[in-house]
């Protein structure tokens, strides 16, 4: 199958820009998480990166806010923030066109999904970017799905979405690596900015790591704004990404959280090359 990986990963943009204040064992333990994750990709044979993120209002605004969008560009720019705050290189990474277009088409067969030739990455792509591929060699499909502004996107209809990535990613000759970013307690931009349920984030993570669907799509909009944070709405990352990979049974690798980047960082796996469905 093409599906060679597939896992969860943190985004914040304190990981870069403020690596420097958090506790040193610590910001080594996530840094050493990422590390296995970018190596798990490339030793999986990955040709072609795709990550599911939410991004923050750099690209789409209340004027044009798509609840799915994949996109389709030859290269996208890194990243849109001042490289000098968020201490990741101002890059260039090459897209997939070819694919992002199969992978479109075939989506809309069941999701309806938009999709954007120009695309520059915030910290939600950038950051995972900056530890997985640090040389911008592989190639990534950038999908993005609304977490930012409601009417945010049903939990179901994410599942939905999810299978249907996974249905193109299938179809697909090349060896495709599946990510997701974000999604756990936080509360952004806010007084309560910093505070972390990390009890929340646990039962959570163990829902994702073993897709359990109907626990996953249990979750309630304003009960997750009161316990997590309008920033968990980014559980529809991850919650993408265990749809793709329904039945799997993953292995958490780091889930600790960190004051300083004002959320539980979090690098797991959903699924590696050779293993199967529990």
């Amino acid at each position: 199958m093409s599906l060679v990986y597939a896992g969860i990963c943190c985004h914040a943009p304190g990981i870069t820009s403020r690596g420097h204040l958090a506790e040193p064992q610590q910001y080594q333990r996530l840094v050493a998480a990422f590390d296995r994750q970018r190596r798990a990709i490339r030793d999986a044979g990955a040709e072609v990166l795709v990550v599911v993120s939410s991004e923050h209002f750099a690209n789409f605004f209340m004027n044009n806010m798509p609840a799915y969008s994949i996109g389709m560009a030859e290269s996208y720019e890194t990243p849109i923030e001042d490289p000098d705050w968020l201490k990741t290189a101002r890059a260039k990474v090459p897209g997939h066109p070819d694919l992002s277009l199969r992978m479109i088409e075939e989506v809309l067969q069941t999701s309806d999904v938009a999709y954007a030739q120009e695309w520059k990455f915030d910290h939600g792509m950038a950051v995972p970017l900056h530890f997985l591929t640090p040389d911008y060699d592989l190639p990534v499909v950038p999908v993005n799905i609304n977490c930012q502004a409601p009417p945010v996107t049903p939990l179901h209809r994410t599942w939905e979405f999810g299978r249907a990535l996974r249905r193109a990613i299938d179809k697909a000759p090349e060896k495709i690596a599946l990510i997701s970013t974000g999604g756990t307690s936080h509360w952004p931009c806010t007084p309560d900015s910093g505070k972390i349920n990390f009890a929340w984030d646990q039962e959570f993570l163990d829902r994702i790591l073993n897709t359990r669907k109907d626990e996953l799509l249990s979750y309630v909009d304003s009960e997750t704004y009161a316990q997590a944070g309008q920033g968990a709405f980014e559980i529809r990352t991850s919650i993408c990404v265990a749809a793709a990979c329904e039945g799997a049974k993953g292995e958490l690798w780091f889930a600790e959280p960190i004051p300083i980047f004002a959320t539980t960082c979090v690098i797991g796996t959903l699924m590696q090359a050779g293993s199967t469905p529990a």
